[in-house]
């Protein structure tokens, strides 16, 4: 698997996560197991350090340092924190415009 199709994936299964969360469907913990299930998964992609980021791939690791980043609390009730992540979201899910302030790093 290379990079794009891990992100095209995990990006999909993280917007159902974090919805799922934020309609109490999912409890933090199952979300809590998918963050570092997909940290496992990533040390398997064969990648290079030279290989350059997408958009999508930038926000994808934005949005889920910020899920594992913030308490469980803050993550469902701080209004601007979840304005910022649904923008995300948004745009993972192809609904949205490149959000400029969600600039993500590889672990």
């Amino acid at each position: 698997m290379n990079i794009q199709h891990f992100i095209d994936l995990k990006a999909k299964q993280l917007s159902y996560f974090v919805r799922g969360f934020w309609s109490y469907k999912i409890p933090y913990l199952e979300v809590d197991l998918y963050f570092w299930d997909t940290l496992e998964e990533w040390a398997h992609i064969k990648k290079s350090e030279n290989e350059p980021y997408s958009q999508k791939e930038r926000v994808f690791w934005h949005l889920l340092h910020q899920l594992h980043f913030w308490p469980e609390q803050k993550l469902l009730q701080d209004p601007y924190l979840r304005s910022e992540m649904e923008t995300c979201l948004s745009y993972l899910e192809g609904a949205g415009q490149y959000p400029l302030d969600c600039i993500g790093i590889r672990p």
